[in-house]
């Protein structure tokens, strides 16, 4: 895992260059990659380049080219199945300078020009400089766990593993995107390509880009998970085919995400999904002790512990554990917003900080985890009450012919709820936003710049429907990239994801529901496969939702610098929102016994507090 960033002049006049702008882009990634870096200067392209060493330590410097030097790469990942590739290659005559694993990316493209990516199995952002064609061809991975962002400006396409990279070159304008302020608010986070600065965009997952010197750029999408329409899913396989092919493929994924040079750790949360990865890592490597990691919460309400040391002790790992207190969630909220750089509707995210410290505090620079398996396997409650809503036969509670349009514009299905009524949510969110942000709300509304594609979730069935939303509202840019590879590279450790692997996905998707929510019994074939694997505790207990304390707890630790970024003085100011609102939130927030259900209600402060937070951190307070 690394970081990356550059630029390419794309306008015919040639630019004098300045080294130490790509010196002062490369440098806000060294958190990416603290055992290396590098850069290249060579117009119109210059590259930069932070390394973590994982795969071939000594010889995996890059960029990286090919034979005659007409290509360049430089790559942020993994590509899990670079032995097999790399077996094909040479076969075809391609001779390899390293080892390591992303090499095999400069010749997949020239056997293959851009139609390559779906023989690979990994996470990754690349980019390959082709001199004789002068353009760029950059790719983000199948389920965007590596992040790629990018802008044009004065004429220079300008890319990052993150923002703060790119808003170190001198051509790009530090502006704010509201609508992605309004996504925050209104979905899990934010939705590619949006991001919360002006004119920069995040690369779709499933896409790439053709950066042409002569200006023109060309977004392709390459992969998408597409779920069987609900007719054809009656292919009379017994459910033990399924069960097994699922089995498989989990182990294969394994396998892929143990290659490695360094040691592979296991985050413990002590539910389903991560203790299935931690059983089948112990099934698969007997003869190697593993180091497993969990955060525990001093709320007994939200401590899972016992859970998580049960599951260790099942597997005999070597375990670390951290307890997490409010203080912790304030003292790190602001090194998780300038990490994920976006407000949060929860603060969990301090939680993953804290938790991947303690795994580079023991010297473990992989770790195995297990988001991925609520998104393709309907582990959230979402998909009992929709279960429950068929089976009422729509004698459900009515709903306003306000918010039967919003559905049918944002769903192409009047019937179909995703988390909450937005008609109604507008209205609230109204209420909080300042009077100057509500006259130009038509402008800033995420709902009139929505991303799903209606056409892929119609004609499935509405578990499926739900699935394919959360992964691309819930999974995709949030779970995976500003919770997971954000917070897990804060503090210079890579994250794999076993579930997120191609295979298991496509396969997931065409799976019947009826072995994902099984008499409501949520990821009913994870645990077909997980039963003769764990504890019984742990294979009966209910989905338990990871929820780090709210703002209601952390208004109540009465601390100065949760209150000023409060301050009715600091909201008035910035007029983003309105502040006689916020002082109302806030008092009903502490009246006594006043208690939040996430992630039933929306905790309005956490975000109003994070966005300033991030206003702080990015020098954007007005």
């Amino acid at each position: 895992m690394c970081g990356i960033c550059g630029y390419m002049n794309m306008s015919r006049v040639q630019k004098e260059n300045d080294p130490a702008i790509i010196q002062r882009m490369t440098r806000t990634l060294t958190h990416r990659g603290p055992d290396d870096m590098a850069v290249l200067n060579e117009h119109p392209v210059t590259f930069g380049f932070t390394r973590l060493s994982i795969i071939d330590l000594s010889g995996g410097r890059q960029p990286l080219t090919n034979e005659d030097d007409s290509l360049v790469l430089i790559c942020n990942g993994e590509i899990f199945n670079y032995i097999e590739l790399r077996e094909e290659l040479v076969k075809k005559g391609h001779q390899f300078k390293t080892r390591t694993d992303v090499e095999v990316l400069l010749h997949l493209y020239e056997e293959y020009g851009t139609m390559f990516l779906n023989k690979l199995n990994g996470q990754f952002a690349f980019v390959i400089y082709d001199k004789k064609k002068q353009l760029l061809f950059c790719a983000r991975d199948h389920f965007g766990i590596i992040p790629f962002f990018y802008t044009v400006a004065n004429g220079t396409f300008i890319f990052g593993s993150e923002i703060k990279a790119i808003l170190e070159h001198p051509a790009v304008k530090k502006e704010l995107d509201l609508t992605g302020l309004d996504q925050v608010f209104t979905f899990p986070g934010l939705v590619s390509p949006r991001t919360m600065f002006k004119d920069i965009k995040s690369l779709e997952n499933g896409h790439y880009l053709i950066v042409e010197a002569s200006g023109k750029i060309t977004n392709t999408e390459y992969w998408d998970l597409i779920y069987t329409e609900a007719e054809n899913y009656h292919d009379g396989r017994p459910d033990e085919w399924y069960i097994d092919q699922l089995n498989d493929l989990i182990d294969q994924s394994i396998r892929l995400r143990l290659r490695s040079d360094v040691p592979v750790g296991c985050y413990l949360s002590g539910g389903l999904d991560s203790s299935l990865i931690a059983a089948k890592l112990k099934q698969l490597t007997p003869d190697i002790k593993r180091n497993t990691f969990s955060i525990d919460f001093s709320d007994p309400g939200a401590s899972e512990s016992a859970y998580q040391r049960t599951m260790a002790g099942h597997i005999q790992s070597t375990h670390f554990e951290k307890l997490f207190v409010e203080e912790d969630v304030i003292e790190l909220l602001p090194k998780a917003i300038y990490h994920c750089e976006c407000p949060l509707k929860e603060s969990y995210n301090t939680a993953s900080l804290a938790l991947s410290k303690l795994v580079r505090d023991n010297n473990i620079k992989v770790i195995l985890t297990g988001e991925g398996a609520d998104e393709l396997f309907a582990g959230y409650v979402g998909y009992k009450f929709d279960h429950l809503r068929k089976l009422m036969n729509g004698n459900a509670a009515p709903v306003t012919k306000e918010e039967r349009a919003v559905r049918a514009q944002l769903w192409g299905d009047e019937h179909f709820f995703y988390e909450k009524n937005y008609s109604e949510f507008t209205g609230q969110k109204k209420l909080v936003y300042s009077a100057d942000i509500n006259e130009r709300y038509a402008d800033i509304d995420c709902l009139n710049h929505f991303v799903i594609d209606r056409e892929k979730i119609r004609r499935r069935d509405v578990l499926h429907q739900r699935s394919y939303v959360d992964y691309k509202l819930r999974m995709v840019d949030h779970l995976v990239s500003d919770h997971g590879d954000r917070m897990a590279m804060g503090n210079s450790v890579e994250a794999r994801y076993p579930f997120l692997d191609k295979n298991i996905a496509e396969f997931a998707a065409k799976i019947p529901a009826r072995l994902k929510l099984n008499d409501l019994t949520e990821k009913y074939i994870l645990r077909r496969i997980a039963a003769d694997l764990l504890p019984e505790k742990i294979l009966k207990r209910e989905k338990f939702g990871f929820i780090a304390p709210p703002s209601t707890q952390l208004l109540k630790k009465n601390k100065a610098y949760v209150n000023d970024m409060l301050s009715h003085s600091l909201i008035s100011r910035q007029n983003y929102f309105n502040a006689n609102a916020v002082e109302k939130l806030k008092k009903d927030y502490m009246e006594e016994g006043f208690k939040l259900n996430i992630p039933f209600d929306s905790d309005l402060l956490i975000t109003v507090l994070t966005f300033n937070i991030f206003l702080e951190q990015f020098g954007l307070d007005r």
